[in-house]
């Protein structure tokens, strides 16, 4: 063990000072701040010999091979975001490496060494900016300080540029690799020095672009999918057409008799299957003859559901509310008849990612090894140990990229993982594969919340809201009660003039399963929120963008404030359009960024078509403009695919879209020329994964308004 693992006597570990350990493992320098002991950062890089090493949750690890090559090790999920490109530009900028020889792996699933590992919110960028930095910087130390004893000169009198550390006066240089045994040797500083945002050469550029394109681009991306293992099976399950209902029995003789079926039985979510092939395990599922036991199963249609929505958000239910913001000296108070009243229905919507859910795991007695898609993998060990009876380490779980994901592979349950491991668990410790078809993910997967809000507003004589209150209906997304349905009401900057705001929750508890869905409770409830504005502006017989400019400035919303008038000079925002067109704009604000957007839309036989929507993002430091325009378009896309066509709709209990034929998304001709703005920034940097969904909706609803004075009441536009 070298030095540089070994921590000081007396120093106290916080989150904001770390030690580094360097060592040197199988001829590479790895580098990497520990959260607890550094000792334990020593055993985590020592395990396994020569392989990567496992990262912390407050940093991952860099290893620097002896060809000079600088790996980062990604904690955080991939799932078509991008997001590894700027994780790896935090340590190299840091680190002064040679961009172009800078590569990224996926990290392990390791409670051990991470803590809790999961990637949502849009928070992997502002988790991981500290701590990447920092390990960027101390490496870097560790290199001048090895040149500086090489060189016999003083450390402030080194420079080290793309992989380089030179000497200038004397004209001495040598590459990472070249001074890699010697940096090794060097105790990291504690706290090392970071760069001032000025100083960065690499942060904020465009050279900052994705490490998987062409990988993605040749078919060479390994994703789950793709994994054969030696005598691996593949099985499917048969669940209940209706959420809630129960396995009551079945009768496989049929399908035993297909050529290829290993095995059926039943498990807690239905009956699997299980095949030498994909083929073989789907045509032995056919042949199943199954009998489910409704009674306690969701047996109601869509529009039974949103009546008794709206009797909650009418406060006509014994449905409990919780109020989630209060303000004023009594909010309980009636309001007058000149009361203006907004209502809007928003339907369930699924995840409908390109790569549907699918897992391998292997189970040989404590042993458990999984290879899947995970955004939460410490929540999927722990759901791994208690199904297999063993212990979260014995877990081992690989994480490959997802084609998509928009929050379903994000479940506290782990349902399709803890799907695959009571498969195998049967089948005498062979690996399997579980696949759920689109069918199944469609009719058996989990949804958005259906959600319902109620708005009753008195505006006072300056046109400003006096008096708020707002009733939010939608099932809960946590066991425990939480905000989440309220995010992007709560705290909104157009409670600013009023003064009373009774802003309630109410959560039914019904049978179809809800989870995170992109953006979340602020997809819907952007929608809302500026939509509203909107109209209060018309009511008020101002321009839409100036009532949101002196809202802003009564609220403080400075950043707010700043998006808004940028947006309004890019889009030239007022200006004529053609005959039949018209824009509508939204601001909101999610996950610490602030988004504006215009649309510009005309209506075509009862249809909108969006021809172009101009974006402006501040997200603090934009290390990876590239990927935030990629966002942008990519959260437009998202929302808007959503806000035209997207509902999922039951009968009788049963979900009526199972595949894409009912269920549309976005055709390329319905996708609008995006340009996007990013505003300047040296605050700290926030996500860009989910911000740009909110407002796209209510932009187009807000042209729409503009266009036929008729407000949007619910969504799709289309009618699904």
């Amino acid at each position: 063990m070298t030095e540089s693992t070994i921590a000081k006597p007396g120093f106290r570990m916080t989150r904001r000072r770390m030690i580094l350990g360097g060592t040197l493992v199988g001829g590479a320098l790895v580098v990497g701040y520990a959260a607890t002991h550094p000792m334990q950062v020593a055993g985590a890089i020592l395990q396994g010999g020569g392989s990567d090493p496992e990262p912390s949750v407050f940093g991952p690890f860099i290893r620097i091979a002896q060809d000079g090559w600088v790996t980062v090790v990604n904690k955080q999920h991939e799932m078509g975001q991008g997001i590894h490109a700027g994780l790896a530009a935090m340590v190299a900028e840091e680190l002064d490496a040679n961009w172009d020889r800078v590569r990224v792996v996926d990290a392990r699933g390791n409670f051990r060494v991470y803590g809790v590992q999961l990637t949502a919110g849009s928070g992997s960028v502002a988790g991981n900016w500290d701590t990447l930095r920092q390990a960027g910087a101390a490496a870097r130390a560790m290199f001048v300080a090895a040149a500086a004893a090489r060189w016999n000169v003083p450390p402030a009198a080194i420079a080290v540029r793309d992989g380089v550390v030179m000497h200038p006066p004397s004209r001495r240089a040598a590459s990472f690799a070249e001074l890699l045994a010697e940096a090794a040797r060097q105790t990291p500083p504690e706290e090392p020095v970071l760069k001032r945002p000025e100083a960065y050469r690499l942060i904020g550029t465009d050279r900052v672009r994705r490490k998987d394109s062409a990988a993605k681009s040749r078919g060479a991306q390994i994703y789950v999918q793709d994994v054969q293992l030696p005598g691996m099976l593949t099985a499917l399950v048969a669940h209940s057409p209706r959420f809630g209902g129960k396995l009551a029995r079945f009768d496989a003789t049929d399908a035993r008799r297909i050529k290829g079926v290993v095995d059926v039985f039943a498990i807690e979510t239905g009956v699997a299957v299980v095949a030498e092939t994909m083929i073989a395990a789907h045509r032995g599922r056919e042949a199943l003859r199954i009998h489910w036991d409704d009674s306690e199963a969701e047996m109601r249609s869509s529009d039974e559901l949103v009546r008794h929505y709206h009797d909650a958000g009418a406060g006509r239910t014994d449905l409990e509310p919780r109020s989630f913001q209060s303000k004023g000296d009594d909010p309980d108070a009636a309001f007058g008849g000149d009361a203006i009243e907004f209502a809007m229905d928003f339907p369930y919507l699924a995840h409908a990612p390109m790569e549907t859910m699918n897992c391998v795991a292997q189970v040989k007695g404590w042993d458990v090894r999984i290879i899947s898609a995970s955004q939460l993998p410490t929540v999927d060990q722990i759901q791994a140990a208690r199904v297999v009876l063993t212990l979260p380490g014995k877990v081992d779980i690989e994480v490959l990229p997802a084609g998509g994901s928009f929050g379903r592979r994000g479940l506290m349950t782990s349902d399709y993982l803890v799907e695959c491991l009571r498969v195998a668990k049967r089948v005498d410790g062979r690996p399997v594969k579980l696949m759920w078809t689109r069918e199944d993910e469609m009719a058996a997967g989990c949804f958005r919340p259906m959600a319902h809000h109620r708005a009753w507003i008195e505006l006072g004589p300056d046109g400003f809201p006096a008096r708020w209150r707002q009733h939010v209906v939608a099932q809960s997304l946590l066991p425990i009660g939480n905000d989440i349905a309220a995010e992007g009401v709560k705290d909104s900057p157009y409670f600013a003039s009023a003064l009373l705001v009774d802003c309630k929750l109410f959560t039914p508890d019904y049978p179809v399963p809800v989870s995170f869905w992109r953006s979340v409770g602020h997809s819907y409830n952007g929608m809302v929120m500026e939509h509203i504005a909107d109209q209060l502006a018309r009511r008020a017989g101002r321009d839409p963008a100036d009532y949101r400019r002196a809202l802003y400035r009564k609220a403080g919303a400075t950043r707010r404030l700043a998006v808004l008038d940028a947006l309004c000079r890019a889009a030239g925002w007022g200006k004529p359009l053609e005959p039949g067109w018209a824009q509508g704009i939204a601001v909101h604000e999610a996950f610490g960024t602030v988004v504006g957007q215009v649309a510009e839309v005309r209506i075509e036989n009862g249809r909108p078509i969006v021809r172009r929507v101009t974006g402006v993002v501040d997200c603090g430091i934009a290390i990876a403009p590239d990927q935030i325009r990629a966002q942008m378009e990519g959260g437009i896309g998202f929302g808007l695919s959503a806000a035209l066509h997207g509902a999922v709709t039951l009968k009788d209990g049963i979900v009526q879209e199972t595949n894409f034929d009912r269920y549309r998304v976005l055709r390329m001709n319905e996708m609008p020329t995006v340009e996007t703005h990013i505003l300047p920034s040296t605050n700290r940097p926030s996500g860009m994964g989910e911000p740009g969904v909110p407002p796209i909706a209510p932009a187009v609803a807000n042209a729409m308004l503009t266009l036929t004075g008729v407000p949007t009441r619910r969504l799709p536009f289309l009618g699904g």
